[in-house]
């Protein structure tokens, strides 16, 4: 991986949805080649998938308190 972005824009606003397997396969594929090459994006999509890692484990339960 670089830091070097080359003409792709960020992805920072798919990340949750790709995480979540929410976006169509051209957008899937465009965050997958862009995390690829973008360290700061692919830091940031660590983050967000272990965030909705954490999420899956609350109960309804936890959620009322």
């Amino acid at each position: 991986m670089s830091a070097d972005h080359g003409d792709d824009p960020h992805v920072r606003l798919l990340l949750g949805a790709y995480v979540l397997d929410a976006l169509d396969a051209e957008e899937t594929c465009r965050v997958a080649r862009h995390l690829q090459l973008c360290d700061a994006c692919t830091r940031d999509y660590v983050e967000v998938a272990e965030a909705s890692a954490l999420l899956a484990l609350l109960r309804a339960e936890d959620l009322s308190e």
